[in-house]
């Protein structure tokens, strides 16, 4: 069973062997399968926070240490436990498990709040435009419970539709009256590059299942494309391919973060989904229309395939979905937008703590880097 500051080695398969992860959270009873080796330290010896540290800096050297033959590699306990790692006098290991610490918590702060402000935005999607909260609650004679401008947005009857019973004055319409669809860039191999000096390339590793932007996903592409292959700060993606059948993340959907601006491109895995003025919806309301179980459900019916399943283009254009009035998608707007972007400005944070921690990580262990000098780095980042 795992205890709390347990560091967790990766111990079998290429590309993965070698990977080091510390526990320092437990929030239920764990185990872990044979391919990972638990490393306890013993306090007595050592700041079991600062070992956590020293060892994830030798990941690469820690791979090296495999034996067997490919695809069949496997670190050894033995091997593992020979491995030597440096130890700073007691104190300034304390210190130094303080320092990265303090990056690796801020992280992990900016990881929640950004799982929360998701989690508010959908609430609020599924209130108003699932549920129909505002509308019912006016239906009834309650309070909708929101500001009196907000509430005055809303309706209090509701009319039939070939959906099902929508809010009194808003429509049903197919997608294809709403969206533009472009297939992305189809690609060679050759084309990838394996460092950023390429042009950003958003892929199906660039939505997570579910929904929602994935960060560390991205490729990067220095072949030829064409203009139409381009993808915009704002634009929404959605993975038309996926191997298997479960729909787990075919047809789900995401915005491309502010920080590629024009400079980024999406494969022929991906639509590019952009809404039609005439239509009055948003990137931020269709995003969440397509994330939610019900339309989710029948856009990715329309995929089909053996081995892998592919979404056609009619997926995203015969479908027939809400349309509330463009005063109450842009009040819905507001609020999942701002989110959406603290959410980006969070994540880029988090990429700047880690480039930091990372940076400083060799030089303490080393001895290269006074902790007094650490400890100001830190101090002005978080």
């Amino acid at each position: 069973m795992l205890q709390l500051l347990d560091i967790l080695v990766n111990s079998t398969g290429v590309g993965t062997l070698g990977r080091v992860a510390q526990l320092v959270a437990l929030p239920e009873p764990a185990t872990v399968d044979s391919h990972v080796t638990i490393v306890r330290p013993d306090p007595a010896a050592v700041d079991p926070r600062y070992l956590g540290f020293a060892v994830r800096l030798y990941e690469r050297e820690i791979e090296a240490l495999a034996e067997g033959s490919t695809g069949q590699t496997e670190l050894s306990r033995a091997r593992l436990g020979a491995f030597q790692v440096p130890l700073a006098p007691e104190k300034e290991q304390r210190a130094i498990a303080h320092i990265l610490g303090t990056l690796d918590d801020k992280i992990e702060l900016n990881r929640r709040m950004n799982e929360t402000l998701e989690a508010m935005a959908r609430a609020l999607f599924k209130s108003w435009f699932v549920d129909f909260d505002p509308v019912r609650a006016k239906a009834a004679g309650r309070d909708p419970g929101l500001p009196k401008p907000l509430a005055d947005l809303f309706p209090d009857s509701f009319d039939d539709s070939e959906l099902r019973e929508i809010p009194k004055g808003w429509k049903v319409a197919p997608l294809s009256d709403c969206v533009d669809v472009a297939r992305g860039l189809s690609y060679k191999g050759s084309g990838l590059s394996s460092s950023e000096d390429g042009v950003p390339m958003h892929n199906l590793n660039s939505i997570y299942e579910g929904g929602g932007y994935k960060h560390d996903g991205l490729k990067h592409y220095q072949g030829e494309y064409k203009p139409q292959h381009v993808a915009c700060a704002g634009d929404l993606i959605v993975a038309n391919t996926e191997q298997g059948h479960h729909r787990l993340l075919i047809g789900y959907a995401a915005i491309v973060p502010a920080r590629f601006g024009g400079q980024s491109l999406f494969s022929h895995h991906l639509y590019r989904v952009r809404t039609k003025s005439s239509s009055g919806l948003t990137a931020d309301y269709l995003c969440h229309l397509l994330n939610t179980s019900v339309i989710h459900e029948t856009v990715s019916g329309y995929a089909n395939g053996t081995t892998v399943n592919m979404l056609p283009m009619d997926g995203l254009q015969t479908p027939q979905v809400l349309v509330p009035p463009s005063r109450v998608v842009i009040a819905f707007n507001d609020i999942a937008e701002t989110a959406r972007k603290r959410h980006e400005e969070m994540v880029e944070e988090g990429r700047t703590l880690a480039a930091l921690r990372d940076t400083l990580l060799p030089k303490l262990i080393a001895g290269e880097l006074r902790v007094q000098d650490a400890e100001r780095f830190v101090g002005r980042a978080t």
